[in-house]
């Protein structure tokens, strides 16, 4: 298993693309992937695999059965996407971005390096090895996941969405109020603050 990011581990893996590119492709036609694939699939067994490889100097066919016997069984290994340790730095708004989405870490960590990696459907962060943080992997981007006990008020401060209507049922008149505040994100203050500077300047 080679490891993310060292080419020099892979071999002839990235040449063995532009092979396929430059010998295969050129000239043909597909009615569609099943075409594509029976073609592929005629040509590696015609042509490819029974060359003389300019590098090995031996057919591909017969380098492969020396090879096999080497090879170990990758099933249970995680895919290299769930596998790779992302570094990430810490907003002001206690957030990471991932795949297009933010999720909260404790405030404490503003502006610290952390480390998330995905572990099935769960975005694990660490700081120094220990975790902080767990996430559902959420769907789609511009999604938002926050947990209220990373910090004093990160939940309001951080939400995309517009609290509903108060319960009629609900009795303490505070919360009420709280429930109809429209939570913006300061993103927006800025921008209304450059506008603001625009006009002054004409």
């Amino acid at each position: 298993m080679c490891q993310p990011y060292r080419a020099q581990t892979k071999g002839k893996v990235e040449s063995g693309v532009k092979y396929v590119k430059r010998n295969f492709v050129p000239g043909r036609q597909f009615r569609d992937l099943d075409d594509f694939n029976d073609q592929l699939a005629a040509w590696q067994l015609e042509v490819a695999d029974v060359r003389m490889h300019g590098t090995t100097h031996q057919r591909p066919i017969e380098r492969f059965a020396e090879e096999a016997r080497a090879l170990v069984p990758t099933g249970a290994q995680p895919s290299f996407l769930q596998a790779m340790v992302r570094d990430r730095v810490v907003a002001a708004d206690w957030l990471v971005a991932i795949e297009g989405n933010r999720y909260s870490v404790p405030f404490a960590l503003i502006g610290k390096t952390v480390q998330v990696v995905r572990q099935g459907g769960w975005w694990v962060v660490r700081h120094r090895g220990a975790v902080v943080a767990e996430h559902a992997v959420l769907a789609g981007r511009g999604q938002l996941s926050v947990k209220p006990q990373h910090g004093p008020g990160a939940a309001a401060r951080n939400a995309r969405q517009r609290y509903g209507a108060p319960k009629t049922n609900a009795p303490d008149r505070a919360v009420e109020r709280s429930s109809e505040v429209e939570v913006r994100d300061l993103a927006l203050y800025e921008r209304l603050f450059e506008a603001q500077l625009v006009e002054i300047a004409r």
